[in-house]
């Protein structure tokens, strides 16, 4: 027996001996070369291409899963006939791409995004750089601060605007003219470009050109059939939502932390914005900048309830130009019910030039509501202000005729903080990036 047992013990101490020293592969299961075998992992796993990433030009309607984080690579493309389908809660991180290439999400004309988030499960898209993960509203790696990581979203229909020379088309700025899907304008009002709702845009904005950057959301020639409602734009080097043209009305909007314009209306916009609000930073110019019609062709947007709120360190401007409100190009439209808030003394509600004096005297141009609380500090006022010596109310081109710098006392009351009954709920925003980090 002795004879047998002992080959057989030396057998079983052998193996013991080669096992303890393992097999060196890939122990990933989830790797290209995962070695079942391998028993100490040596680095060299391999792993496919992620699938889960948006490029090129879709040839097809497409749903997301929301389960995981996708990846948006250089100048996305929805064109005519095809619809993307973004669900409840999921996250889309940006490449950088570079100049004409920067990353970007364009919904041509005729094509159709379907992004409907909620208040619990926003639809968040971000930069590469951003560190949220599935089931988080935000990450930790960047702040409002951080602009130009990436493009923005693009969406572009065949609503009327007006442009100069009264062509129909125009090609949308931020994308070359080499891209024919970047085309927007036409003749159908009631054009249906999808639906944007619960939706964060974050640390967009980047350069195609010289002076040339694209905004948190653009929106080119959208029709009333579009339903937008509850969109963040934060920390975009340049505007945070501009509007070219159309017809599309749109609530819930929050812009933090812009490096230009808040809410920018160009081209005879003929919508209505309610219900939204500006909060300006360091980076900031105006919290609204608003352009008439470039064409013959007439429009006149309307402003409801919308809150303007300023930056400054102990009574001093901290913005870039931080002014309140620009109007320009003899903009046309109605300002109702807009409250305005913690602007230093000299930031002003500006008419440009004679032409929006004109349609201000005939009536295209109103304001009407206005609320205004004086930027405080140590719970003082850090000025005291008038509402009729031109330094709130500012018509600039001199025209003794405009009788805007006198009607500023009809137009707007004074109230102090927390006291007023115009602008945005803040309620309304409990869902945003901005809300979780304090900005209002």
């Amino acid at each position: 027996m002795k004879n047998i047992k002992l080959p057989f013990f030396a057998a079983i101490l052998t193996l013991g001996l080669l096992n303890s020293c393992g097999t060196d592969g890939c122990t990933d299961p989830t790797a290209t070369n995962y070695n079942s075998d391998a028993t100490k992992d040596d680095g060299s796993c391999e792993f496919a291409a992620t699938e889960y990433k948006l490029s090129g030009t879709l040839a097809a309607d497409q749903t997301l899963d929301a389960s995981v984080v996708w990846t948006l690579e250089g100048r996305v493309i929805v064109p005519s006939g095809v619809t993307l389908t973004i669900p409840a809660g999921t996250i889309i991180k940006a490449t950088a791409g570079t100049g004409a290439n920067a990353s970007s999400l364009v919904v041509a004309r005729g094509g159709k995004l379907m992004a409907e988030g909620t208040a619990s499960a926003p639809i968040v898209m971000t930069s590469e750089s951003d560190d949220i993960t599935v089931g988080q509203t935000s990450g930790s790696s960047l702040t409002e601060n951080v602009r130009g990581l990436w493009g923005g979203l693009l969406v572009l229909g065949n609503a009327p605007c007006s442009f100069s020379g009264d062509v129909t088309e125009l090609q949308i700025e931020g994308i070359p003219a080499s891209e024919t899907n970047g085309l927007y304008g036409g003749s159908d009002p009631a054009d249906n470009s999808g639906v944007i709702q619960y939706v964060s845009i974050r640390h967009g904005g980047a350069e195609i050109g010289e002076g040339n950057e694209i905004n948190g959301l653009t929106l080119g020639g959208v029709g009333t059939g579009t339903t937008i409602d509850h969109v963040e734009v934060v920390g975009n080097v340049d505007d945070g939502i501009e509007f070219f043209g159309g017809t599309v009305n749109a609530s819930d909007l929050l812009v933090w932390g812009q490096g230009d314009d808040g809410l920018d209306i160009d081209q005879a916009y003929s919508g209505t914005i309610s219900n939204s609000m500006v909060i300006l930073n360091s980076a900031s110019d105006h919290a609204l900048e608003i352009d008439g019609p470039e064409g013959s062709a007439p429009g006149s947007f309307t402003l409801n309830n919308i809150t303007l709120v300023g930056t400054n360190d102990e009574c001093s401007a901290t913005g870039v130009d931080g002014e309140i409100s620009d109007y320009r190009k003899g903009a046309t439209g109605a300002n109702n019910n807009v409250y305005v808030m913690n602007f230093t003394d000299g930031k002003d509600i500006e008419l440009d030039q004679a032409a929006d004096n004109a349609t201000y005297m005939s009536g295209a141009l109103s304001f009407s509501g206005y609320e205004f609380t004086p930027a405080t500090d140590g719970g003082s006022d850090c000025f005291t202000p008038n509402l009729t010596d031109g330094s709130i109310f500012n018509e600039k081109a001199g025209d003794a005729t405009c009788t805007f710098e006198a009607d500023g006392a009809t137009i707007c009351t004074v109230v102090a903080t927390g006291s007023n009954t115009v602008g945005a709920n803040p309620s309304d925003f409990s869902w945003t990036y901005a809300s979780s980090k304090g900005a209002f």
